[in-house]
């Protein structure tokens, strides 16, 4: 399929009238209220908004992380909303790419190793999985640095392992929670430069984020407050 014809067509992502209810003893707290909206294949989206706003429920339940209390989330066409936990550990490892404002990498392990990890768990050739877990490295600016463990590596580094992570088995979505919230601006600008590349390249990025800096390098900004869009950008 040619790029032009993978960024057309249908939404990737679908919320419709998408509610998360907490309870808490006899207390309902809802985190969401009533999300809708689309997010179009090659978009670059940010979901902002201050703490409490309901927006790392609203990315986790888009990254099949947890499903809603009640209304739809469609991700390729296909309900997520009420699929067992098996089915979503599926559609998680091959449709959708994570990135963590901790880096969240296995601090035991290098950076390629790291990197090979998600594919373990997709089946893919061992030898399959060096040669692409090394080519990231290289794509994010770390080759040389591929035998270096967490604790080794800045946080520009660590965070840089876990984009390359996060494409190791070539996902159509890219979810990235607060990716610049643990590094300072200069390391934070690089990263978002390399989300950027990333987005030219054909990938549907979800940010989420709280700082309104990095409006610049997104499409559209859905904000939420309490719990509710306030705006969405289109």
């Amino acid at each position: 399929m040619s790029e032009d014809n993978k960024c057309d067509g249908k939404p990737l992502i679908v919320l419709e009238d998408v509610w998360k209810i907490y309870k808490m003893g006899e207390v309902e707290v809802p985190a969401v209220q009533g999300l809708s909206f689309k997010v179009m294949p090659c978009e670059f989206i940010s979901i902002m908004g201050p703490s409490g706003s309901g927006k790392s429920t609203c990315m986790n339940m888009v990254g099949c992380l947890d499903i809603p209390t009640k209304g739809r989330i469609q991700l390729e066409g296909r309900d997520i909303s009420s699929m067992n936990e098996s089915d979503l550990a599926q559609i998680r490892g091959k449709v959708i790419g994570f990135v963590f404002q901790q880096f969240n990498l296995m601090p035991n392990l290098t950076a390629l190793e790291n990197v090979k990890l998600p594919m373990i768990f997709q089946d893919i050739d061992p030898m399959d999985r060096d040669e692409r877990a090394y080519d990231l490295l290289k794509q994010v600016g770390l080759a040389k640095r591929v035998d270096h463990k967490p604790k080794e590596m800045s946080g520009g580094e660590q965070q840089r392992v876990a984009i390359a992570r996060s494409l190791a088995n070539d996902p159509d979505v890219i979810l990235a929670d607060e990716p610049t919230g643990n590094l300072d601006t200069k390391t934070g600008e690089e990263i978002m430069g390399l989300l950027s590349e990333l987005h030219t390249q054909g990938k549907t990025i979800v940010m989420v984020t709280h700082d309104t800096k990095l409006e610049s390098y997104v499409e559209r900004v859905i904000r939420l407050r309490d719990g509710k869009i306030m705006e969405n950008g289109e």
